[in-house]
């Protein structure tokens, strides 16, 4: 019977050390509730704790790049808080009628 690899994004990596870190938690105890291998879990805050950001180089963007991400980030903003107003609206339309 051959084993199946749970291939997890890095991104989920990055977030769950995130979480190992910020919650206080052991490693044992997170990996039971989030259903993951203790070894990876260790590995991974190895990989990606911030012990491993204090070594790592830094790399530093340019200017413009900076700038780039900067104007798409606030354009996402914009459109976000445009969606969340629509929301609240169509909350208390819903909330009118049913009264």
């Amino acid at each position: 019977m051959s084993k199946t690899q749970n291939s997890h994004t890095e991104e989920f990596r990055r977030e769950t050390v995130r979480l190992l870190e910020s919650s206080g938690r052991s490693v044992p105890e997170l990996a039971r509730e989030l259903d993951l291998n203790e070894k990876s879990l260790y590995r991974w805050r190895r990989q990606y704790g911030t012990a491993a950001r204090s070594n790592a180089p830094t790399t530093t963007a340019s200017t413009s790049d900076l700038e780039a991400e900067l104007k798409r980030l606030r354009r996402e903003n914009e459109v976000l808080r445009q969606e969340r107003d629509i929301l609240k609206k169509a909350i208390s339309i819903f909330s009118r009628s049913q009264s």
